[in-house]
């Protein structure tokens, strides 16, 4: 694709998700999800493959079919409160229709069929801007109409995320639908707490999106699409397979790693809120996404040749590692220690 043509999504992609985030106008931040939508689909559907053409249509479709009904929402909310605030929505019918409507720009179960297969038929790095960058925008929504919307809607939907998230993902052998799988669960465990402290969904999101990333440009620089291809990594990149482990497991939130920090927060306001019995469900149900983040981390460092692969042996990778990837995964994996002053700034 031509830089400059790059260049105009990137700051499309830019301007859409600030026009989004900062404005307190309905219809402001309608339009900013659609500069959101359009500038996206030209870096999904760049390679020209069916199978990134199918992944385009697909997510314009749902992400038209869900800005309608954010619109209607809207709408209907001015319609009977005269409010065209958004944090003044207090209809319920309007609440109702938001919620879907959010879900569905998320890929909240059981709105999130499309999510893996246009995850599957973009490039790791469009599939990141997906994951992380074009959820933003929602979240933030979700954020701001938080005190408007049914916490019993968001925790059924945020447990059926965790339990579909993990459920599925367990039988994937690409790693781009592992890690939608992944984006699935973690949404679960945002939508649980957004009702009850919106602050922590924040955090939560920002530490995902940190831990995210750091997944996906670690796979980028050892181009592995697939388990068979991760198993055939370690002697191109030993470091960044060895650090990738840790990442992986930070991802599934074990301590003493970054990734413990939220789920030990949100189980924590869970259970001061009186309902120990989602957080204990939700706490389980991570124990799934445990399991086939440990059988990535296996296939990517453990699995040392000789072994039943038929991919040929890489060459070693003499070449620096990435200063972004190096920051991202340090951050993904010491930031518990200071969690104290995260939850001071936040």
């Amino acid at each position: 694709m031509n830089p400059q043509a790059k260049l105009i999504f990137a700051l499309s992609l830019t301007l859409g998700t600030t026009h989004t985030i900062s404005s307190n106008h309905w219809i402001m931040a309608w339009t900013g999800l659609e500069i959101n939508t359009l500038a996206i689909l030209p870096l999904i559907s760049k390679s020209h493959h069916p199978r990134a053409i199918e992944a385009a249509t697909k997510y314009f479709l749902v992400q038209a079919a869900a800005s309608a009904l954010v619109l209607f929402s809207s709408m209907t909310n001015a319609w009977h409160t005269g409010q065209w605030d958004i944090t003044q929505l207090s209809h319920p019918t309007s609440c109702l229709i938001l919620t879907v409507a959010l879900a569905m720009k998320l890929g909240l179960v059981p709105f999130h069929f499309w999510f893996p297969e246009v995850l599957q038929g973009s490039s790791l790095i469009v599939g990141l801007l997906l994951s992380t960058l074009m959820k933003f925008p929602p979240i933030t929504l979700l954020y701001l109409t938080s005190p408007s919307l049914k916490p019993s809607v968001l925790m059924t939907m945020a447990i059926l995320s965790a339990a579909l998230g993990g459920w599925m993902g367990l039988n994937q052998t690409q790693t781009r639908k592992i890690l939608a799988f992944s984006s699935i669960s973690h949404l679960g465990w945002m939508a649980i707490i957004v009702a009850y402290s919106p602050k922590l969904a924040l955090l939560n999101f920002y530490l995902y999106t940190l831990m995210t990333a750091a997944v996906f440009l670690s796979l980028n620089s050892i181009k592995a699409l697939k388990l068979s291809t991760l198993m055939t990594t370690w002697t191109k990149a030993p470091s960044l397979n060895a650090i990738l482990l840790l990442t992986l497991l930070s991802l599934a939130g074990l301590p003493p790693l970054t990734g413990f920090l939220p789920k030990w927060l949100i189980i924590q306001e869970l259970t001061k809120q009186e309902v120990a019995l989602a957080a204990t469900i939700i706490a389980l149900l991570s124990l799934l996404g445990l399991f086939f983040y440990l059988r990535l981390a296996y296939c990517a460092t453990i699995t040392l040749p000789p072994h039943t692969t038929n991919h040929m042996k890489q060459w070693y990778n003499n070449k620096p590692t990435n200063t972004m990837v190096a920051v991202l995964t340090t951050m993904s994996l010491m930031l518990l220690p200071i969690s104290p002053i995260i939850l001071a700034v936040v």
